[in-house]
């Protein structure tokens, strides 16, 4: 792990402390999120990237879906029973990951063509439905005789985005089409498979989740059941048992989901498997999927992390290998699996409090995810690797599209992640510029945050309310920042800090101020010591962001650069570079190094690029 020092796990005792402090099954979460719904994001670095997804990112995965690419056709001909499915087996997964894109960006910016291109997508995937209630546009072109025979075929990973598209539709519209066409596959499922039924793992995780959110779109406890015992299907053998080709470690299968320690396999498949076992667990307070968690993050985070947030290694397997082997050049991690560690970290600090988990949420945010696609909206990384020869470039589409439609649907989302409420307390989780309208204690209320973060770390929250609300304000401080000044209505304070939140006890009334200024310095990073392809090297980080130098700002001698410990920097914002940025200057040997943020790099001009510097002797 290349690590800052701010990813120090705590016992795993106190994260099942936290998880299951007596509350009932309904309420088992900690905190729970204030929804993107009612959050507005007015900062200069969401904002305009939030625009760019509603006019270009939008567009072009639609373009993709319906014209440069076979996907929609094939609901089109599964709805006629003629033609052939183009594409790959899993496809359809991509069409319903760009409608929950289109439908989060429909909640705050109402369309009503884009509203109707979603109805146009939905009214062909109800009729491409089976009689049954099966869909799956590879098996209904390609032989219905043929379905539910391979583990591994994605049947049930397509029908969980198709789960979450249905239910984010519904949330935002109050349309059932496509949600009711969602209750009629599940059903269908769980005709087949059950306790005294067929037994069956998924071999891509994704449906555990997505029942989950079925269940609390319709209310049906059925459906929580249901992700429960598919998850208990793993680690029994039998994927092995089926007799096809069957890697128990590489799909999370080689034991018991309450016995695993270590992540392993692929790094997609096993954040999805981890979401879904801290959403069964936040209703049944499962001790055994509690304590897995703890071990397993601790292992991903502590082991097998970038300093990126990514994960995943290895491309043969597009996930794990050694722990502490972390390779550069040929770094996988994939952009689905940077979201995966957002959508993970986001549960456990609901579960917990924790603010450990927003750091890493936080890291994988600004640099894993947010590198998968171009600052023009229109391009993508599948892999995002911390060097470059300079012959990795972002693509318009790939033929396997699962991270253009993850960004499609991530992007929309993200005002879910900065605020959360509790029974005594109002959490801010993340430093970005928004109004939102929050409901606590039966009260509503609004708070305004102001700020330039990344690229400052000043933050002014201000309270809007019609009576005064006690509460206590919790404002992370982030594993980075050493040091920082919190002023109440313009007066210094000294909060306590408990896990990793600075605790404000206060009766707020309308128009009190608190202000938080956090130093934000450049900081050289050192690798784990155990992972040796970092020896001897070091990457730069100054707040949230994890810098990169590339040969365009870099052209004489690149591959002998070096950094010191005693290096000069310097910063500065370039508001016509790379769409406005804080760039970093580094002193050192002789030489200047120009650092860019990582997210930014190749956007230019091709040339080589990396994120770990030799140390100068």
């Amino acid at each position: 792990m290349k690590s800052t020092g701010i990813l120090a796990l705590a016992a795993i005792s106190v994260v099942s402390a936290a998880c299951c402090g007596g509350k009932d099954a309904s309420t088992m979460k900690k905190i729970n999120p204030v929804q993107f719904s009612e959050v507005k994001i007015t900062d200069d670095f969401w904002a305009p990237r939030l625009k760019n997804h509603k006019d270009v990112t939008l567009a072009v995965c639609i373009d993709q879906i319906e014209n440069q690419t076979g996907r929609i056709r094939n609901f089109e001909n599964a709805a006629l029973k003629q033609g052939e499915h183009s594409g790959i087996y899993f496809d359809d997964s991509d069409v319903y990951k760009a409608l929950e894109g289109m439908a989060y960006s429909l909640q705050n910016n109402p369309d009503p063509v884009l509203e109707a291109k979603c109805d146009e997508w939905i009214a062909k995937f109800a009729a491409a439905q089976e009689e049954d209630g099966y869909i799956n546009t590879y098996y209904t072109l390609t032989g219905l005789d043929k379905r539910w025979t391979v583990m591994d075929k994605h049947e049930m990973y397509c029908a969980g985005h198709m789960i979450e598209a249905g239910v984010a539709y519904y949330n935002v519209t109050g349309k059932r089409t496509l949600l009711d066409v969602c209750i009629r596959m599940a059903d269908h499922m769980m005709s087949l498979f059950g306790p005294g039924k067929r037994d069956w793992v998924p071999g891509h995780e994704e449906i555990e989740l997505a029942l989950v959110k079925l269940y609390q779109a319709t209310g049906e406890k059925k459906y929580l059941d249901f992700s429960e015992w598919l998850i208990d299907e793993r680690g029994k053998g039998l994927g092995a048992n089926e007799g096809k080709p069957w890697n128990a470690e590489y799909h999370q299968d080689d034991k018991p989901v309450r016995e695993m320690t270590d992540i392993a396999g692929h790094a997609v498949r096993a954040m999805y498997l981890y979401c879904g076992m801290a959403d069964v667990a936040a209703y049944t307070g499962d001790q055994g999927y509690i304590d897995a968690l703890g071990r397993l993050w601790d292992d991903v985070v502590l082991k097998n992390m970038y300093v990126t947030g990514g994960i995943g290694q290895s491309a043969h397997n597009e996930g794990f290998t050694e722990d502490y082997s972390l390779p550069n050049l040929t770094a996988y991690c994939e952009t689905c699996a940077s979201v995966g560690m957002v959508l993970w970290n986001w549960r456990m600090n609901q579960f917990t409090g924790d603010g450990k988990y927003v750091d890493v949420m936080e890291r994988s945010m600004y640099n894993g995810a947010l590198a998968g696609i171009s600052l023009d909206g229109d391009r993508f990384f599948y892999v995002n690797p911390l060097e470059s020869l300079g012959n990795h470039h972002r693509q318009a589409w790939y033929g396997c599209a699962c991270c253009p439609s993850q960004i499609c649907r991530f992007l929309p989302s993200i005002g879910n992640y900065i605020y959360g409420v509790s029974d005594d307390a109002i959490w801010v989780n993340l430093y970005i510029g928004d109004k939102a309208d929050v409901r606590f204690g039966g009260k509503n209320l609004t708070l305004t945050q102001e700020t330039r973060y990344p690229w400052e770390g000043a933050v002014k929250l201000t309270v809007g309310t019609r009576s005064a609300v006690k509460a206590d304000m919790r404002l992370r401080i982030p594993g980075w920042c050493k040091s920082y000044v919190i002023k109440v209505n313009g007066a210094e304070v000294n909060p306590e800090v408990e896990a990793g939140y600075a605790v404000l006890p206060g009766r707020w009334k309308d128009g009190d101020v608190i202000e938080l200024d956090m130093d934000m310095p450049v900081e050289l990073v050192a690798a784990d010591p155990r992972t040796k392809e970092d020896e001897g090297m070091r990457a730069v980080q100054r707040g949230p962001l994890v810098y990169c130098i590339e040969e365009v700002d870099n052209k004489d001698g690149f591959d002998e650069l070096a950094i010191s410990e005693d290096a000069e920097f310097t910063t500065a914002f370039q508001k016509d570079l790379l769409k406005g940025v804080v760039t970093i200057d580094a002193k050192a040997c002789g030489k200047t190094l120009k650092y860019i943020p990582y997210y930014s790099w190749d956007n230019r001009e091709a040339g080589k690029m990396k994120v770990w510097v030799p140390l100068a002797q």
